[in-house]
């Protein structure tokens, strides 16, 4: 007897949770920047840092829904992002033509700062050799273009 009842308070609950969720879809449309982070190279048997140089680039086309984006450099689409959702992020992944990942991870806005922070990562290689980066950074919401 008691089984229908909470069976109906979980259907509706999850209902609400997916109205709320579809209602909050957020910004379509980044332009990140990064200025903080290292990368690293794997030479003579060990890893080497250095401090990588700013980066730049847009993400727009956001469809959550699709799980779908486009990477924006200089103004044009330079490629396909999946998009993996999270309870305060979306992880925005782009997997090379070589096979190599690049990550960005938007989190929710901070309305102290009016941004939204960001991190980036680049897993690729070179010359067979190991090499990634982690940046640190904001996006700000823009217009869909």
């Amino acid at each position: 007897m008691l089984k229908l009842p909470i069976a109906l308070l979980t259907l509706a609950l999850g209902a609400a949770a997916q109205t709320a969720r579809a209602g909050d879809e957020g910004p379509t449309h980044f332009a990140c920047d990064f200025n903080k982070g290292y990368s690293w190279t794997y030479e003579a048997g060990k890893f080497q840092s250095v401090p990588p140089t700013d980066l730049s680039f847009e993400i727009g086309g956001i469809d959550l829904d699709k799980q779908s984006a486009s990477l924006i450099l200089d103004g044009k689409a330079s490629g396909t992002l999946r998009i993996v959702r999270a309870l305060n992020a979306n992880h925005f992944l782009e997997v090379a033509n070589e096979g190599f990942l690049n990550l960005t991870t938007i989190y929710d806005l901070d309305p102290a700062t009016g941004k939204y922070p960001a991190v980036h990562s680049r897993h690729f290689g070179l010359f067979g050799q190991p090499v990634f980066a982690q940046y640190a950074g904001n996006c700000t919401a823009k217009p869909d273009k």
